[in-house]
């Protein structure tokens, strides 16, 4: 019997407040022609390391992992400001909301994040860490690419992210969209066992 995979990934949660700024962008593009899919607000997050097809059995292992990382970090505070979007303006894929401030304490915990996991057979991504909030996907090919300049040019009071847990998610991919499941959280500054 071939076992259950998961698909899954470490996040960081974010303030209600990115909902409200995401309603208040979308309004800046005209989705008559275009087909843009925009993420549920209790879907918005912070991805830290999208494992991909997790086997069931490698769970607890990954939770070990990450619970053996985050009680010795701090929590810590960063900026939600500026938007943009991957890869290029006139062909975008994702549109996103920046993260900013001093970005050492986050990439000081996703490179603990990618080096532990890659001896667990989830390889190191090969791209820098970029940290930004998915707010929509584009899919191609479509009638219209979509014009995001609006978009990219909206501004909006930044947001305070106050970073004290991580959150690892699985999520199933529905015809209605994603559903994620919370598997674990992980407060900095603690060891935790028990899950949420």
């Amino acid at each position: 019997m071939t076992e259950k995979l998961l698909r899954t990934f470490l996040a960081i949660p974010v303030p209600r407040d990115v909902g409200s700024k995401k309603s208040m962008l979308y309004s800046t593009l005209d989705n008559v022609d275009s087909e843009i899919s925009w993420v549920k607000n209790a879907q918005l997050h912070l991805t830290l390391k999208f494992l991909g097809h997790t086997p069931e059995s490698t769970i607890e292992d990954v939770i070990k992992i990450v619970n053996g990382i985050t009680p010795s970090l701090k929590p810590f505070d960063l900026t939600i400001k500026n938007t943009g979007c991957f890869p290029i303006e006139t062909r975008p894929r994702v549109l996103w909301m920046g993260v900013d401030g001093d970005l050492n304490p986050l990439t000081k915990l996703t490179d603990s994040i990618e080096t532990k996991l890659d001896s667990l057979g989830f390889p190191k991504s090969s791209q820098a860490f970029s940290p930004h909030i998915t707010l929509a996907r584009i899919k191609y090919p479509q009638k219209h690419t979509p014009n995001v300049e609006s978009f990219l040019n909206s501004s909006y009071d930044p947001i305070n992210l106050h970073v004290d847990r991580i959150h690892y998610f699985s999520s199933e991919l529905l015809p209605t969209g994603a559903v994620y499941t919370l598997l674990k959280s992980f407060p900095l500054g603690e060891k935790y066992d028990s899950i949420q």
